[in-house]
């Protein structure tokens, strides 16, 4: 792995991440010297990168100052947005759907900044109830919310192709803060309009 100087992050070198694909191949009886897989290593590399950037950026520069006066303290809520990741345990994909809520004080999050959110910490290797505490702090944080609701549904291919493949067990985490945790009718409210 290179630093990467500019932001001090750890950029992945792809040229290792390949020989390392193009060892583990071979290790599982495959030549990847074969037409269909002489490419494989380095689109794996690509793959993995683009698929754990989240890693590599950071909650302020992902906000980008998107931070608008409102002036109301109404709850705000962004439903459906997708998200997909990979399991830490078997690294295989999981993909479902979060919503977020919040009542702001004052101040509101550009709307695409709240997928931002999601995508910084759903691009990482990840287990479902970590990624959505994650998400809840972070919106609290650069919101400066009264409270916070973030709600994710996802499948897991760890439990759907391996394991005890179970095709339609669907999993749901929940993290509320604030307001969203200490007064019953603010949580309701999140839930039923979600």
């Amino acid at each position: 792995m290179k630093k990467n100087t500019k932001k001090n992050v750890v950029k992945p070198d792809e040229r290792r991440i390949a020989a390392l694909v193009k060892e583990l191949l071979s290790e599982l009886g495959e030549d990847p010297e074969r037409e269909g897989l002489v490419k494989t290593p380095a689109r794996v590399a690509k793959s993995l990168v683009y698929l754990t950037r989240g890693y590599r950026q950071d909650i302020k520069a992902v906000v980008n100052n998107a931070k608008f006066e409102s002036g109301t303290n109404h709850m705000v809520i962004l439903k459906g947005i997708e998200l997909y990741s990979m399991c830490e345990h078997h690294m295989l994909p999981f993909y479902g759907q979060c919503s977020i809520g919040y009542i702001s004080q004052g101040k509101v999050l550009g709307v695409s900044k709240l997928a931002r959110i999601v995508d910084m910490f759903a691009r990482r290797l990840q287990i479902q109830e970590r990624m959505t505490e994650e998400i809840a702090n972070a919106v609290m944080e650069e919101t400066g919310a009264e409270g916070v609701g973030v709600i994710i549904k996802a499948k897991h291919l760890c439990m759907m192709m391996r394991g005890v493949e179970k095709q339609n067990s669907e999993m749901t985490t929940s993290a509320v803060l604030g307001t969203f945790r200490t007064d019953e009718k603010v949580r309701q409210e999140f839930l039923s309009l979600i």
